[in-house]
């Protein structure tokens, strides 16, 4: 038995009052001191929790079938109601079929849909920022969201009936074309960049500085450019609001490795560049 003196014991605190010259009444016990609440919304929690809640739509005991409509639920529905849902829902769907993807890139085509030095995360516990970029400055990346919007829906179909072909052309035009050509765009802007003819920042100019009798190279804005793809030659476009004209082109081979294109690109770039600048 525990027995406690009353003259032992030490009085409560004293209430805490501001340090103003009005004199306000301490809060209640468990009392937000702000007095506007707003109701917590989907797109305002953290993106890990947003995450989290994205990936249990998924139920662990569901069939394969159930699992891919999930998928294509999350495509063609959840991820288009907010920036938040739209970039939960593409890690989930790009981190999904990313090695089927990769598994039809056809050698000596290379793809790299994420690269390290694309763009820096938000932090994970807070909220989007309003201007934070959705599309992504890696063009393979859309390469990427196409195949997945192509996939998911031929995974339902397929699912659905079995009298449902799949439409290797579609896949056909994505692999031989669009894929390679993404990927030498991607890889023009990273040696363009290095070269100093290439600008990937959000607002380039394309004029050509002149400080005197001194002209300085001014590098072209990468979001005016553009690749023209073939088995034989490829082509840098330059896209202005008048028309499109291709500055440069160059011979390849068929067993030619994209990196090798790109770099040649670039060097033609350059001399082209060089001969405007003197003109």
């Amino acid at each position: 038995m525990i027995i406690l003196d009353e003259k032992m014991t030490l009085p409560p605190p004293p209430p805490y009052i501001p340090a103003s010259p009005v004199q306000v009444s301490p809060p209640p016990p468990f009392q937000s001191y702000s007095t506007t609440r707003y109701a917590p919304t989907l797109t305002g929690i953290p993106p890990y929790i947003l995450l989290r809640i994205v990936y249990e739509t998924f139920s662990r005991h569901a069939s394969i079938e159930k699992q891919r409509k999930t998928l294509y639920w999350l495509n063609v529905s959840l991820r288009l109601v907010s920036k938040a849902t739209y970039i939960a829902c593409m890690h989930v769907l790009r981190s999904t079929y990313l090695p089927a993807y990769t598994a039809l890139i056809r050698p000596p085509y290379t793809s790299d849909p994420f690269p390290h030095s694309s763009s820096s995360t938000p932090p994970a516990l807070s909220p989007y920022p309003s201007d934070w970029p959705v599309l992504s400055l890696q063009r393979e990346t859309r390469v990427l969201d196409l195949f997945i919007a192509l996939k998911v829906r031929e995974d339902v179909w397929l699912d659905d009936t079995e009298f449902h072909l799949e439409r290797d052309e579609s896949f056909r035009d994505l692999f031989d074309l669009m894929q390679p050509k993404s990927r030498v765009e991607d890889l023009v802007r990273v040696y363009g960049v290095k070269e100093g003819v290439v600008d990937a920042s959000p607002e380039p100019t394309i004029m050509v500085k002149k400080s005197g009798n001194r002209q300085e190279l001014t590098p072209l804005p990468f979001s005016s450019l553009s690749v023209s793809f073939s088995p034989r030659r490829v082509g840098i476009v330059l896209l202005t609001r008048e028309r499109k004209k291709t500055i440069v082109e160059v011979d390849r081979t068929r067993d030619e490795r994209l990196e090798i294109a790109a770099k040649k690109l670039v060097q033609e770039l350059r001399a082209w560049l060089l001969g405007m600048q003197a003109m």
